[in-house]
């Protein structure tokens, strides 16, 4: 999980996902806030104002014999308080956390 102190207005990560799981979790990591989805990007409207996601799929990641999916997602918040982000990633990490934390 990350720090809440890196939920600042623009970041970017990366996501151990393929995008066919990513877009199957995305609306429910982003409840109750209404999702747009496009290719390769997603806006979602929070309390006024917005969050851009757009998301690149990498290669995937190979260590010895396993391959682990990767994506580079980058997150925009636009008009959203430093309040009600640190809520909705809160909330959209702990969703989107795979194995248990």
């Amino acid at each position: 999980m990350f720090d809440p102190a890196t939920y600042t207005d623009a970041f970017e990560r990366h996501h151990g996902c393929t995008e066919s799981e990513w877009l199957g979790q995305l609306p429910g990591a982003a409840q109750p806030h209404a999702v747009q989805l496009g290719q390769a990007q997603a806006r979602v409207l929070i309390d006024g104002g917005t969050l851009q996601i757009d998301w690149q799929v990498l290669p995937p990641r190979r260590i010895a014999l396993i391959q682990l999916p990767q994506m580079h997602v980058r997150y925009r918040f636009d008009g959203v308080s430093a309040e009600a982000r640190q809520r909705f990633m809160k909330r959209f990490d702990l969703f989107m956390q795979k194995g248990g934390g």
